[in-house]
C-alpha cells in the first residue's frame, strides 16, 4: 500500500457540514486539507493554481456539475476521485472509468 500521509488534497464540496466531515476524516488519515471550494468556478481557479498531489470532487455543487474542474486536473496530471450522494455517480462518458465514491440515499417513503 502506498504512503498517504502528508499528501496534499484540494476538497471540492458545497455542503458546509459535510465538509468538515471529510476534511476530519482526510486529516485523521493523514492526510492534508491545503484548499477547499464549494463552488465550480472557484474549483477551477485552485485546480489551476494551486499545488497538491489528490483532489475530492463532489459530483454536484449547488446544480452546477464539477467537471470542468476534473478536466483541468486530468491536463494537469493530478489524481482526483469523484464523490456523490446522489446513487449511482452521473459521470459525463468521459469519466466513467475515474473513481468514485458513491452513497446511497436511503428512501424515506
Amino acid at each position: 500500500m502506498a504512503e498517504i500521509s502528508g499528501t496534499r488534497v484540494l476538497l471540492v464540496e458545497d455542503e458546509g457540514l459535510v465538509a468538515l466531515m471529510i476534511e476530519d476524516m482526510l486529516e485523521e488519515l493523514g492526510l492534508k486539507v491545503i484548499a477547499s471550494a464549494a463552488h465550480v468556478s472557484k474549483a477551477c481557479e485552485l485546480a489551476t493554481k494551486t499545488s497538491f498531489d489528490l483532489a475530492l470532487l463532489d459530483v454536484n455543487l449547488a446544480g452546477e456539475l464539477v467537471f470542468p474542474v476534473a478536466r483541468i486536473l486530468r491536463n494537469r496530471k493530478i489524481p482526483f476521485l469523484f464523490s456523490t450522494g446522489y446513487g449511482g455517480p452521473p459521470l459525463e462518458q468521459e469519466f466513467r472509468e475515474a473513481p468514485a465514491i458513491v452513497s446511497r440515499s436511503r428512501s424515506t417513503n
